[in-house]
């Protein structure tokens, strides 16, 4: 298995493979939707003869205290429905996070299984402090540079392709 920068040769594997794990068309539009308003930010695929992973990691208004925070939204992330819980999905978030942080991006934001993101470090507790249309154990963050979302009150906005 391979995971390397998406191309625009890969674009309709993505969606193809979104729409399959998914089992709709609403994460394959969030993609392109993204992509067309310039916010995708860290976009890679896992590949082996064919895309069998996908992970996208978007820009986010975060402020903190009324600072702006350098931050990301993970979603989507999938994987081909009969390879998942092979690994494949941990090396996309692995590796992802890895360019984030290479990339000098401060914060992750994400809504997911609070089973599956803990394992990277993200915590719904660094998450609880920020006011945001989610809340609760799904709803988790990950500090790329320390202290980043420190604060006793911060904002995340999500941009219009998330709606």
């Amino acid at each position: 298995m391979m995971i390397r920068e998406r191309t625009a040769d890969d674009d309709e594997a993505i969606k193809r493979l979104n729409d399959a794990a998914f089992g709709g068309a609403y994460e394959s539009r969030l993609v392109e939707n993204l992509r067309a308003a310039g916010l995708a930010a860290v976009e890679l695929v896992s590949n082996e003869q064919s895309v069998i992973g996908h992970i996208l990691f978007s820009m986010l208004d975060v402020t903190v205290d009324g600072a702006a925070v350098c931050a990301l939204a993970l979603a989507p992330m999938s994987v081909q429905p009969q390879r998942q819980r092979g690994g494949i999905g941990s090396a996309l978030v692995r590796a992802g996070l890895e360019q984030a942080c290479a990339q000098g991006w401060q914060a992750v934001i994400v809504l997911g299984h609070r089973d599956y993101y803990p394992r990277f470090g993200f915590s719904a507790a660094l998450a609880s402090p920020l006011k945001a249309p989610f809340s609760g154990p799904s709803f988790m963050a990950l500090e790329l540079q320390p202290g980043a979302l420190r604060g006793s009150a911060g904002r995340v906005v999500y941009p219009p392709a998330f709606v």
